[in-house]
């Protein structure tokens, strides 16, 4: 028997209730991990919400992102050894691979022995929002040096990663933001130039700074009425990798400026990294090596202990974060 987390019905945070569960054994191909640390993303809150890519069969467990030792193998599993430190790239289904629990399972291909220099809450905090972005800017745009990408959402855990990546290769990243609040953290944390949608004209702000060049690439999770602004200031032939659709307000294609300007509208989900052998070992590879180089460091916006696991998903919705949630056991 193990503490997990399940929800009985869709809502808010007050639904996740933790539970004593017997946890399965792991299959072929499996591990079952001693969870130290989970990571807390957004498709969990959309998941518990209903209103998720997928559709959670009731009563379901949730969670993505785990850090923790391994206690269990299946058969077929090489590489691992009982009692490796390891951390879980997200799987491609919660229902079938929860994370949130004292005890998870989880396809061994995307288990990742991590470095001793990673804490369990660092190792947590570490693959989605690496290879969410690593596979929109590197491995889609092909965003290279010298090019200016808007990152919109920029104080997200996937926002700050796409500003350390965009570094890391030379290229000059733009951090949106709604407020003024988070400006100097931007800076701080790698922005070359932040833009607060509040403050004044996106479009007139984006061209000031990407001159004639124009924004090469636009990495965005909102959508919404920022779309028009946000072409009208992309170069021509670039490229808009949407991966979220947050916002309420609906989202206008921008046909005056896609026609004029070749531009590429592209969705995108990470599955398309996760799911390809070839690709997530090449997203591991970059992400390995900035970690070791100090390129890329994971940066955590609080830390809540397992008990409180109702109250990180409240604070993951209050938007007041500014890079991980992570919660330990």
């Amino acid at each position: 028997m193990a503490r997990v987390v399940r929800f009985h019905e869709l809502g808010g945070p007050d639904v996740l209730r933790i539970e004593e569960r017997d946890v399965r054994l792991p299959a072929l191909n499996e591990v079952r991990i001693r969870v130290k640390a989970l990571g807390i993303n957004r498709a969990e809150a959309l998941l518990r919400r209903g209103v998720y890519i997928d559709q959670p069969s009731l009563p379901s467990g949730l969670g993505t992102e785990a850090a923790g030792v391994v206690e269990a193998l299946g058969d077929g599993v090489q590489g691992l050894e009982l009692g490796d430190a390891v951390s879980v790239v997200p799987p491609s289904s919660m229902a079938q691979w929860p994370a949130y629990g004292e005890l998870a399972v989880f396809p061994a291909r995307l288990v990742v022995k991590h470095p001793p220099s990673l804490n369990w809450e660092t190792a947590a905090a570490l693959w989605m929002q690496y290879v969410t972005a690593y596979g929109a800017l590197i491995d889609i745009a092909k965003l290279r040096r010298n090019d200016f990408v808007a990152i919109t959402a920029a104080s997200s855990s996937v926002g700050l990663a796409a500003i350390q990546i965009a570094n890391s290769i030379g290229a000059t990243p733009i951090a949106v933001t709604r407020t003024g609040a988070k400006r100097q953290a931007l800076l701080d944390a790698g922005a070359a130039h932040v833009v607060v949608l509040e403050e004044g004209d996106l479009t007139v702000r984006l061209n000031e700074i990407a001159g004639a060049e124009g924004v090469r690439v636009v990495f965005d999770p909102v959508g919404g009425p920022a779309f028009e602004p946000l072409t009208a200031a992309m170069s021509r032939g670039g490229v808009l990798i949407e991966y979220g659709g947050l916002s309420p307000e609906p989202t206008p294609f921008p046909i005056g400026n896609v026609v004029a300007k070749s531009l590429i509208l592209r969705g995108y989900i990470m599955r398309e990294i996760t799911n390809d052998p070839a690709r997530l070992e090449a997203a591991k590879v970059f992400i390995m090596e900035g970690l070791a180089s100090g390129a890329l460091q994971p940066v955590i916006a609080k830390t809540f202990p397992f008990e409180d696991i109702v109250e990180a998903h409240r604070f993951l919705e209050s938007n007041e974060q500014f890079g991980k949630i992570v919660v330990t056991l």
